[in-house]
C-alpha cells in the first residue's frame, strides 16, 4: 500500500486535531504544515521537526504531498482549494466548503476534470452517534417523520469574519441532510447582531419540505449553556441526540400523540431506550475515508457535492437576511 503523504494549510485550532488523525492512519503521514503565523510554527519545529514548515503556501503545493487539508477561515477556502487542485492534489476543506455557491460548484468541476478527490469536513457525519440516529430514521422505527429540532448554543466563540449562521448552522444542516437524503423547498430566518454591529451573534432558521416535513435550527454564540441537540419527532417514536452527553447520546422516547374517532387527543407514554453507542472518533473516521477515497478512487461521504447543498442553504439564509436588512420592515404591535 503506497504512503500518502499530506499536507495541511492552517495550524491553530482545528489544524492540529486533524494532523494528529491522519497521522494514526496506515501508512499516512502528514509532511508538510503552511501557516502565516511564524511562531506557530516555530513551536512545531520544536515538538515535532520531521514535519517541513512553510509561511507560504506556494512551497506546499509544489510539495511532493498527495492530499492537502485547507483549516482557515471560510473566505480563503475557495483561492486555496483552487490553488491545491490545480497543482493536482486531493483536498479536504474544512466547513463550509465555500463561501458562495459559485465558488464551490467552480470547485466541483475542476476536481473532476482533475480527478482528484474533493471532500468537506462534516464531522458529524462520521459521527457514530448521528449514524445511529440516520438508522432509526432510514429505517421506518421513529413513524412518518414530522420535524426536526437542532441547537447548538454556547457563550463564544465570537468571530469577526462571519456571522454564528456560517459558523455553527453548517453542523446541523450537514446532520439534517445526511439523516433524510432530502432538500428543503423553503427556508425563513431570524437573526440579530447584540454584540458585534453587523455580525449576527443568534440565528434561528426554519426549513420546510415538500412532504411537510419541517426543521428548525437554533444556533447562537450568545447563550449561558453549552447545548448541542438534536430531535427528531416521528409519529411513533421521538428521538433525542445529546452530543453533550457522552454515556447516554441517543434516547428514543415512545411517546406520542394521536387524534383516532373523537377531536380529543390521546397521550402515549412508553419506555425510553438509550442504545449502546460503539464509539469511535469523528475526526478519525473522517481522516479514514478521505485517505481510502484517495486510494481506491472514489468519492467520500462528505463529497464535495455535499458541502455545496449545505452552501446552497446558508447563502439563501444569508440572501434573506440581506432583504430583510434592506426592507428594514417593522410591523407595530
Amino acid at each position: 500500500m503506497k504512503e500518502l503523504r499530506f499536507g495541511v494549510i492552517g495550524w491553530g485550532y482545528w489544524g492540529p486535531k486533524i494532523a494528529r488523525n491522519l497521522d494514526t492512519l496506515p501508512q499516512a503521514m502528514v509532511t508538510t504544515v503552511a501557516d502565516n503565523d511564524a511562531q506557530r510554527l516555530a513551536m512545531l519545529a520544536v515538538n515535532q521537526p520531521w514535519i517541513k514548515t512553510a509561511t507560504h503556501v506556494e512551497d506546499l503545493f509544489r510539495s511532493d504531498v498527495d492530499a492537502v487539508v485547507i483549516a482557515t477561515p471560510v473566505r480563503t477556502h475557495y483561492q486555496l482549494a483552487r490553488a491545491a487542485l490545480l497543482h493536482n492534489k486531493h483536498v479536504l476543506v474544512e466547513k463550509p466548503l465555500t463561501a458562495s455557491i459559485a465558488q464551490a460548484e467552480e470547485l466541483i468541476a475542476l476536481a473532476q476534470e482533475r480527478e482528484r478527490v474533493l471532500m468537506v469536513g462534516h464531522t458529524f457525519e462520521y459521527n457514530p452517534a448521528v449514524n445511529e440516529l440516520r438508522k432509526l430514521v432510514q429505517s421506518g422505527d421513529l413513524g412518518k417523520i414530522y420535524c426536526f429540532e437542532a441547537e447548538r448554543v454556547n457563550l463564544g466563540l465570537f468571530r469577526n469574519d462571519i456571522n454564528v449562521i456560517w459558523d455553527l448552522a453548517p453542523h446541523d444542516v450537514s446532520i439534517l441532510l445526511y439523516l433524510f437524503g432530502k432538500k428543503p423547498e423553503k427556508i425563513k430566518v431570524q437573526a440579530h447582531a447584540h454584540v458585534q454591529s453587523h455580525i449576527e451573534d443568534v440565528a434561528h432558521l426554519d426549513l420546510e419540505f415538500a412532504d411537510g416535513m419541517n426543521a428548525h435550527i437554533h444556533v447562537s454564540w450568545l447563550h449561558p449553556c453549552k447545548i448541542r441537540r438534536v430531535t427528531v419527532i416521528g409519529d411513533a417514536r421521538m428521538v433525542v441526540y445529546d452530543d453533550t452527553n457522552p454515556a447516554e447520546m441517543i434516547k428514543i422516547y415512545n411517546k406520542g400523540a394521536d387524534v383516532h374517532a373523537d377531536p380529543v387527543v390521546s397521550y402515549r407514554y412508553g419506555a425510553i431506550t438509550i442504545p449502546h453507542i460503539d464509539w469511535i472518533e469523528p475526526l478519525r473516521l473522517e481522516c479514514e475515508d478521505f485517505a481510502n477515497s484517495i486510494r481506491i478512487g472514489v468519492q467520500p461521504r462528505a463529497h464535495g457535492g455535499i458541502g455545496l447543498e449545505v452552501v446552497r442553504i446558508l447563502a439563501a439564509a444569508q440572501d434573506i437576511l440581506k432583504k430583510q436588512e434592506r426592507q428594514n420592515a417593522e410591523v407595530p404591535v
